[in-house]
């Protein structure tokens, strides 16, 4: 497959497959991956480890540190795994991208991705903090939409399809 110099986002809850789903298109698109959560400052793991759900401020570092991930990757490419749950982060996230990142938003329903979570283990983010996850939840509306119903490479199908690949 021809390599892209996108940079691509994939989003959603925790639990949903961002990470799974992130490391298959890049392998496919020959784009290297990263986990937003790699980049998350040590209090914010804390905090959520706590099961504390993250506030706006907590955020903020941490999304910038993604858009400068992006910028890096702008002119070669990447695929990068982030919640991005509101519009405002997913404006800090694409700030000054030229071109804007495509945007792939993993839906699924709340008791669907509740399974999920509750089979998980070894993640800092216990499966009691998605009710926080879905109420902070703003489904973006320039996004590739996948559901999550599909098995991974249904799912990785359907974006390169999406994307023209």
């Amino acid at each position: 497959m021809t390599k892209s110099k996108n940079i691509f986002v994939i989003m959603g809850v925790s639990g949903c497959g961002k990470s799974t789903i992130g490391r298959m298109l890049a392998e496919t698109l020959s784009l290297p991956f990263f986990d937003g959560d790699d980049y998350h400052p040590e209090k914010n793991i804390q905090k959520m480890s706590k099961g504390e759900p993250l506030n706006d401020q907590d955020r903020h570092s941490w999304l910038m540190s993604l858009n400068q991930l992006g910028k890096e990757h702008q002119n070669k490419g990447a695929v990068i795994a982030c919640s991005a749950l509101k519009e405002m982060y997913r404006d800090i996230i694409e700030k000054d991208l030229d071109p804007v990142p495509i945007w792939i938003y993993l839906e699924g329903s709340y008791d669907f991705i509740l399974k999920r979570l509750e089979q998980r283990s070894g993640h800092f983010m216990p499966a009691n903090l998605l009710r926080s996850q879905f109420d902070a939840l703003e489904p973006p509306t320039k996004a590739i939409r996948v559901p999550l119903k599909l098995e991974p490479k249904k799912i990785i199908n359907e974006i390169l399809k999406k994307i023209g690949h």
